[in-house]
């Protein structure tokens, strides 16, 4: 990592310490260790730059004797930090807050002390658009009077003509939320836009929305892929937020039929104007609990083709996963930002009818132990099973090769070491290790024909296949 003066005070940054590669492999080791034995696991896919990634930048404001201080927390406290130069804060964000700080001490601004309850200045929220450049600010007060206040936010467009709103909050709680229940527009439109993968959307002070704009396009992409939507399916983007995975997916495929659930109302009021803006009419969003909205659902024995859900960290519920079952879509993507209860869910899935097919890590905050995965998840047959018992003399394999197919070997190669091993590197390796072969199998046509021998970089990946499936010791 680049050098940060702060790091080891800070604790943003857990791996601060780490080259990006190394980061990278740190991250696909830790989902793979959850979620190896539970389906395949891709390559994580990392950032093409992992630094200054941050769109929403927030600091605290305090004071250090006479002097006005501004920063982030260090983790687990109320200890401000402050670092000009953040390598995750986008570089913009953090020029405007830092001259917010330099104005404030100009207007003779008083941070809030929360100790004694007295001051005004409990914090600055400063979200970006990185598709449209366009940048909110919001002032956390713990009053709404704000002396001087058209003198400070003039003097703040004049230095930022990229900001496009100014919003006052007043935050009066006493818990570590950042904002309060009530918001005041004092410029601007009250919100900004910004776009993903073609889609426009708006962004409220209150909106989730997610930090890193390109790993965003990245992470929506997998799943839409995953999807594999067609005309006229039914589809479910459950925890919907502003609805942005579902009206990508929809703007992916002209034709669906997409409901989206939120339990926020702001959140639901801006994906209802989302879908307006980008023309998609069709798109319906409600205001409901996800679980809740899923039982209901299945109760009146309605069903979707596919079903997005990109639930909080704690993640989903038994219920909803019961609901799954009942509803009956043919593809689940679960889009998760905690592979611990992602596991945890997974194996609930498949306790009702629902086997991942794989996973993939996506790095969404470099810097940090934190990673998203994209999973797949597809319907298991009803299909009645036929018991045939038959006995190992009868067939013309040994026991080792009854262990794993050609195909599985193939895959597991693959998705381990990237390596694509033919039926023949196979055969040839598994004759190498006592492996015995039907007659005839895989030897060369006509005699005296020379045969393209299995590398040893294919042969060492080969064999960890054998000993994964227990063919050799």
């Amino acid at each position: 990592m680049k050098n940060c003066p702060v790091s080891k005070n800070c604790g943003g940054c857990e791996y601060a310490s780490l080259e990006y590669g190394a980061q990278l492999q740190a991250k696909e080791k830790r989902v793979k260790d959850l979620l190896s034995k539970i389906c395949p696991v891709r390559p994580i896919v990392g950032a093409d730059n992992p630094y200054f990634y941050r769109n929403k930048v927030h600091w605290a404001f305090g004071h250090m004797g006479p002097h006005l201080i501004a920063g982030r927390y260090a983790e687990g406290s109320h200890r401000i930090i402050e670092n000009d130069e953040c390598l995750l804060e986008d570089q913009e964000c953090a020029k405007i807050l830092s001259d917010i700080k330099n104005l404030a001490v100009k207007f003779k601004m008083q941070s809030y002390d929360e100790r004694t309850k007295r001051g005004l200045l409990r914090r600055v929220l400063v979200r970006k658009g990185v598709a449209t450049g366009e940048v909110m600010v919001v002032l956390v007060l713990a009053s709404p009077v704000l002396p001087g206040k058209k003198g400070f936010i003039k003097a703040l467009l004049e230095k930022h003509s990229s900001i496009k709103t100014v919003l006052i909050n007043i935050n009066t709680r006493t818990d570590s939320m950042i904002l309060g229940d009530k918001t005041i527009n004092e410029f601007g439109r009250g919100f900004i836009w910004d776009e993903l993968l073609g889609v426009r959307f708006k962004i409220s002070p209150e909106s989730f929305y997610q930090i890193n704009h390109d790993q965003t396009e990245k992470l929506y992409s997998l799943a839409i892929e995953a999807a594999a939507l067609k005309k006229g399916e039914k589809v479910l983007d459950a925890y919907c937020g502003i609805g942005t995975i579902g009206l990508c997916a929809a703007s992916s495929c002209q034709g669906i039929q997409l409901t989206g659930v939120e339990l926020n109302r702001a959140a639901v009021s801006d994906a209802r104007e989302n879908a307006k803006i980008n023309k998609m009419e069709k798109a319906r969003f409600l205001a409901a609990d996800a679980t809740k909205y899923m039982i209901e659902t299945a109760e009146k024995k309605e069903a979707f083709d596919v079903v997005f859900l990109d639930p909080p960290r704690s993640g989903t519920t038994p219920e909803f996963i019961r609901a799954c079952e009942q509803l009956a879509p043919k593809r689940i993507v679960y889009v998760s930002c905690d592979p611990t209860t992602l596991a945890r869910d997974l194996k609930e899935f498949k306790k009702h009818s629902y086997t991942p097919q794989y996973a993939i890590p996506v790095d969404m905050f470099p810097f940090t132990e934190h990673v998203e995965t994209c999973v797949l998840l597809s319907k298991l047959s009803r299909a009645p099973k036929l018991e045939v018992t038959v006995k190992m003399s009868e067939l013309d394999i040994t026991e080792a090769e009854a262990k794993a197919s050609y195909q599985e070997i193939q895959d597991y190669v693959m998705e381990n070491t990237g390596l694509h091993v033919s039926n023949l590197n196979i055969a040839q390796v598994k004759r190498k290790y006592g492996i015995l072969e039907r007659q005839n199998y895989n030897l060369p046509k006509t005699d005296g024909a020379r045969q393209p021998q299995c590398t040893p970089e294919k042969e060492r990946a080969i064999v960890d296949a054998f000993r994964h499936y227990k063919m050799i010791d």
